[in-house]
């Protein structure tokens, strides 16, 4: 895996997700047979694991295999075969209205957390990337952020807007002294100074969108940055680069969500289609 780049995070979820699976099997690892697997997607689903966990817990396992097979010359069959993986419905991405944007933005009153979100609201930053953003990837400057090693190992430049700049310097004022080279730090306690974890993120927006009684996550903000640059004009593609998809079709997903810029193209080109025809009929 480290060969092939992948990001820290990844590779630690990979070993995570095979330790649970080698000690849950009661033999030994070149013993497994496709229906011993069967098994193992029986007890997933028992526990309650939706199709897509349980279809990346199956991949660690099937690479796990590969690795065996092809470096390691153990002689076996990769147990994971192809028909194994669960079918997945393709669940739309959930976004805010602009209305609950501005009634979740109105209740966080912490500059540290208000910085934190807009990122994601505004650059479209996933919030693994907002907590290792480091001061030498900003271009306050120029209004820009390098992300390096995002999603599946990937580089990429977002862009930052007016009131997300103005939001991360109302934080960087009062941000505790700290010789970290992270941006966004823990405040008190034990771990003051040190950088703020994926999953406080994800605690301090659970807290904020409870008080605007909003159902809302760190994936919300990042969607609802896709829908509203959809809605006001911006090509597939350049929203497919700033939000680091490797694929458009993933990109694609927001048109279905995304009826405000369905409507407004359809009335638009009406209008047009009426002016054309109705000159025809004039004419006969």
């Amino acid at each position: 895996m480290k060969r092939k780049n992948y990001s820290t995070n990844t590779v630690k979820n990979y070993l995570s997700g095979l330790k649970q699976f080698l000690v849950w099997v009661d033999v030994p690892i070149e013993k497994v047979d496709y229906p011993k697997i069967l098994h193992y997607i029986d007890f997933l689903l028992d526990r309650r694991q939706k199709p897509k966990t349980i279809n990346c817990q199956l991949n660690r396992i099937r690479k796990f295999y590969d690795h065996l097979i092809y470096e390691q010359d153990v002689k076996m069959e990769n147990p994971v075969r192809a028909g194994c993986a669960l079918r997945m419905g393709r669940p739309l991405p959930k976004h805010l209205r602009d209305e609950q944007i501005e009634l979740f933005l109105a209740i966080v009153d912490d500059v540290r957390d208000k910085a934190i979100f807009m990122l994601m609201l505004r650059s479209g930053l996933r919030v693994s990337e907002v907590a290792n953003l480091k001061f030498d990837a900003i271009d306050f400057r120029r209004g820009k952020i390098f992300v390096y090693g995002g999603k599946g190992g990937k580089d990429r430049v977002v862009y930052v807007s007016k009131d997300a700049v103005k939001a991360l310097a109302v934080y960087l004022k009062v941000r505790p002294k700290s010789g970290s080279k992270y941006v966004f730090l823990v405040r008190k306690g034990t771990y003051r100074g040190q950088p703020l974890s994926i999953r406080s993120m994800q605690k301090r927006i659970k807290h904020h969108a409870r008080k605007a009684a909003l159902n809302a996550s760190c994936h919300h903000l990042r969607h609802t940055m896709a829908t509203q640059m959809l809605n006001a004009g911006a090509d597939l593609s350049t929203i497919q680069d700033l939000l680091g998809h490797s694929s458009v079709t993933t990109t694609q997903r927001y048109c279905t969500v995304s009826n405000l810029k369905v409507q407004t193209d359809y009335f638009k080109a009406m209008e047009k289609v009426m002016q054309r025809t109705s000159g025809h009929r004039s004419s006969d």
